[in-house]
């Protein structure tokens, strides 16, 4: 009888396989649409009223239930389809600050501002599952949990739903899905990463105080440039010196504000720095460390304690964590979808995504990012030659849209069937 099973199974996905391809191609022109006018009116985070209005307005006409406003220009779309599992699937709504280079006839009218790591694409392929979904809810139970998350680029999103109340409100998911462009990647591949795939990442404020003065007088001083060259210097062997070599991290100081004229030493300087691993108990030694470094050099200088440098921490993205069970099923399944050669594990990735936060709650949702290919096989062909190309957050990015879309419609789709008609 098992076996049976299984080869119904068997039979069962692989005619869906058909369908899917079937369907893909017929509401393509309608994806399209959208992801050229997305792609032309981009907004910024915490800005994503008319992205989130029409994102919305799609679900609505597949048939979801929608809340907007949820939190920010949050969104939740649900479709209840019986007992079963529930499948939460999320999409990102928010653009960059970059003015666009790419002269494309569908380039961003909204001057300043690009969506230039793929949110277009993920938010075509969101609506495409979707309607993919909805049309084929015949063939499985349960409920689909459809998230448009505003403020990815900035890393608040995520966290503002759940404070929010995302999951009290409707229900915490069996499974968490999402998909991210992977540029250097061609389009029609997808890669994967079971376990901490993407880095925890920390942004670090540091005031440093001091005591101004003549720069010719420097004696009178205490000279908060030197304090923090001196800073910066005994960050740079934190991770050198400090953190195991077989634990990936990073301590970016990305820049330095102070001073006024050549010849006067300010009372003040601020540092900026990015703080990245994949241990979140490397992540915590690493503040500790900046922490510590901060104060004593401080004292060194003779600083009071009023005066001892200040550090505040935002934007604190942690991991994307590929539950490894959750990550082998789906991987099976879409290698025997798609071809072995089109599905492939890779490294790990030291950007950030707060995807993460909706595993990170109490209840742990086993939950997996996939990589999706963008990139033209013109463009492959360069990497080829050891040129250097344009990578997400670029001016001039410029993916393959449809095989990007259409590659991240089937990994999605067939994810979460599978997962919902496998109680």
């Amino acid at each position: 009888m098992r076996n049976l099973l299984i080869a119904f199974s068997i039979l069962f996905l692989n005619s869906f396989t058909t369908i899917y391809s079937q369907s893909v191609d017929e509401i393509y022109p309608e994806l399209e649409k959208l992801c050229k006018h997305f792609h032309q009116y981009p907004e910024l985070s915490l800005h994503e009223e008319k992205t989130s209005q029409l994102v919305a307005s799609e679900l609505r006409k597949i048939g979801f239930d929608v809340t907007e406003k949820f939190s920010g220009y949050g969104l939740v779309g649900i479709l209840k389809n019986g007992p079963g599992k529930t499948i939460l699937i999320r999409t990102d709504l928010d653009a960059l600050p970059i003015k666009e280079s790419t002269g494309l006839e569908f380039s961003s009218k909204n001057d300043g501002v690009m969506h230039a790591c793929g949110h277009d694409i993920h938010m075509s392929v969101f609506i495409g599952v979707a309607k993919l979904l909805a049309a084929h809810k015949d063939n499985w139970k349960g409920t689909l949990m459809l998230i448009g998350q505003p403020a990815e680029e900035i890393g608040r999103g995520a966290k503002m739903m759940l404070d929010a109340g995302l999951y009290k409100k409707y229900g915490v998911p069996d499974y968490a899905l999402a998909i991210h462009i992977a540029s250097g990647v061609e389009a029609g591949q997808i890669t994967y990463f079971p376990g901490n795939a993407m880095a925890n990442a920390s942004s670090v404020t540091i005031k440093i105080q001091g005591k101004g003065g003549h720069g010719a007088l420097p004696h009178n001083t205490i000279d908060p440039i030197v304090l923090s060259a001196q800073l910066i210097t005994a960050f740079q062997t934190i991770v050198s010196r400090e953190i195991s070599p077989f634990e990936p991290a990073v301590v970016t100081v990305g820049y330095i504000k102070g001073g006024t004229k050549h010849n006067i030493i300010p009372n003040e300087v601020e540092l900026g720095l990015t703080i990245r691993s994949f241990d979140d108990e490397t992540h915590k030694k690493i503040i500790e460390a900046i922490e510590l470094k901060s104060r004593n050099i401080g004292l060194s200088f003779g600083l009071s304690e009023n005066l001892l440098p200040q550090i505040s921490i935002t934007d604190d993205t942690p991991s994307v964590y590929n539950d490894p069970i959750l990550t082998e099923k789906i991987i099976t399944l879409l290698k025997k979808s798609l071809g072995n050669q089109f599905v492939n594990q890779t490294s790990r990735w030291s950007a950030a995504e707060d995807f993460a936060n909706y595993g990170r709650t109490k209840e742990k949702v086993p939950s997996l990012m996939l990589w999706i290919g963008a990139e033209r096989k013109e463009t492959m062909d360069r990497i080829a030659k050891g040129e250097k190309t344009p990578l997400v957050h670029s001016a001039d990015f410029l993916p393959d849209y449809e095989k990007a879309i259409k590659t991240g419609v089937k990994a999605i789709y067939e994810s979460a069937l599978h997962l919902l008609i496998n109680n």
